[in-house]
């Protein structure tokens, strides 16, 4: 499958093309890609969850959506895959509830490596935030 990042519909084909991102339930809420910025959704629980019946998402999750947001947000601004180079995350709180939300902001696109910050949101709280640094260069 041809990767493709011009609009909600095609990021939301292109992040279903990989099968973790479909058995965690990852959706595209919204981007802007003149702003570079995009809003995934995912479940806190069923597969994402740390145990059955824990009631909060596991960290190895929360790691997956900080990293597949980053990409996506990176690959709209750039309109082409780019592959994750290092990753930062710190966790700040468990993520409860049934739904968490990562925004990614992409800060710098260079010739070699381009910067983006997540924030990840659950029950409107901030509970974990992530630096990226993505392979920009050709």
């Amino acid at each position: 499958m041809e990767a493709k990042f011009g609009s909600l519909a095609e990021l939301q084909a292109t992040l279903d093309a990989t099968p973790l991102h479909r058995w965690l339930g990852f959706r595209v809420e919204s981007f802007d890609a003149a702003l570079g910025l995009l809003v995934i959704a995912a479940p806190c629980g069923i597969n994402a969850a740390r145990f059955d019946g824990a009631g909060q998402a596991h960290g190895g999750a929360i790691a997956t959506l900080i990293d597949s947001c980053a990409t996506f947000a990176c690959s709209s601004v750039l309109g082409r895959p780019v592959p994750t180079m290092n990753m930062l995350v710190d966790y700040l709180r468990p993520a409860a509830g049934d739904v968490m939300t990562a925004t990614a902001r992409v800060r710098r696109t260079g010739k070699t490596a381009s910067l983006i910050d997540v924030d990840v949101l659950s029950g409107g709280k901030l509970v974990a935030t992530g630096r990226c640094v993505l392979a920009s260069g050709g």
